[in-house]
C-alpha cells in the first residue's frame, strides 16, 4: 500500500526562500505577525501557496520579533490562547478573503517547545484552536503534552517529527544553543526523515534511539540550507515510493 507523508515547512517569515520553497511542500505553516510577518506577506504567502496547491497553516508565535519568537515567555493561560486566537483568526479572516481554507496550526518556536512539554501552555494552545476553528488540525509531537492537550479540546493531532533538527535521548529537540542543533547537511537531514518515516526511529545526539511517530515531516524555512534540505528530505522519501500530500481535515 502507497504510503502518504506530509512536507511542511515555516514560511511567511521575510527569509526570502518562500518561492523556491512552497513547490517542494504539501503544508505551509505561515507566520501570523507575531514573531514575523504581517497581513500583507500573509496574503502573498496564501496565494503562493494556492498557486501550488498547498495546504494552509496558522503558524502563530510570540510577540516577540528582536529574537524571532525565539525566547520563552512567561504568560498566563488567558494571555496565551489570546495570543494564539488572535493569529488564527487573522488568518481565517486572510484565507476567507482570498477565497482558500486553512488546513491546520502549528505553534512557532519558543510557543511551540513550552506547549510540548508544559500542560497548562498547551491546553491554552488547544483551546484556542477549538474556540476559533475546531476543525483544525494541529501540528504536535506524538504523545507530547501538545498532542494530549488536543485530544482534550476535541481536535486533531498531526504528529510531526523535524529533519533539520537534532533530538536528545528524552525525545526533545536540541537546544539551539548547541552546535549540534541543527542538520543542515541535506544527506544527513534526509536519512533522518527517511528513518523516522519508515521505521518510527530517530538517532538522538548520545547515539541512542528514540521511538517517533512521523505523519508530517518539517523543514524550517529561515536557514540558509532550507531550500537544499528540502528538496533532498522531498527526493528520498518519493524514492522510496511515499506520496507527499498534506493531511486533511476531519470531515
Amino acid at each position: 500500500m502507497t504510503m502518504k507523508i506530509d512536507l511542511n515547512c515555516d514560511l511567511g517569515e521575510g527569509t526570502g526562500n518562500d518561492a523556491a520553497l512552497m513547490p517542494l511542500i504539501s503544508s505551509a505553516n505561515i507566520a501570523c505577525g507575531a514573531h514575523a510577518g504581517d497581513e500583507s506577506t500573509m496574503r502573498a504567502t496564501v496565494r503562493l501557496a494556492m498557486r501550488h496547491g498547498v495546504a494552509i497553516g496558522a503558524h502563530p508565535g510570540y510577540h516577540d520579533r528582536a529574537h524571532f519568537g525565539r525566547i520563552e515567555l512567561l504568560l498566563d493561560a488567558p494571555e496565551t490562547e489570546e495570543l494564539v486566537a488572535s493569529q488564527i483568526r487573522l488568518m481565517l479572516e486572510i484565507c476567507r478573503e482570498l477565497g482558500s481554507r486553512m488546513n491546520h496550526v502549528k505553534p512557532h518556536g519558543a510557543l511551540y517547545n513550552q506547549a510540548c512539554r508544559d500542560r497548562p501552555v498547551a491546553d491554552a494552545v488547544a483551546r484556542a484552536i477549538a474556540g476559533v476553528d475546531p476543525g483544525s488540525l494541529l501540528f504536535a509531537p506524538a504523545g507530547s503534552a501538545l498532542w494530549d492537550a488536543a485530544h482534550t479540546a476535541g481536535i486533531t493531532p498531526v504528529a510531526e517529527i523535524f529533519a533539520d533538527r537534532t533530538y536528545q535521548r528524552d525525545g526533545r529537540l536540541t537546544p539551539r544553543l548547541r552546535a549540534d542543533a541543527v542538520l543542515a547537511d541535506p544527506t544527513a537531514a534526509a536519512l533522518q526523515a527517511l528513518r523516522a518515516v519508515r521505521s518510527g526511529r530517530i538517532v538522538a545526539t548520545d547515539g541512542g534511539e528514540i521511538v517517533v511517530s512521523a505523519q508530517t515531516v518539517c523543514v524550517h524555512g529561515d536557514a540558509p540550507h532550507a531550500v537544499a534540505v528540502l528538496a533532498a528530505v522531498r527526493r528520498a522519501l518519493m524514492v522510496e515510493g511515499m506520496v507527499i500530500a498534506a493531511p486533511a481535515r476531519p470531515a
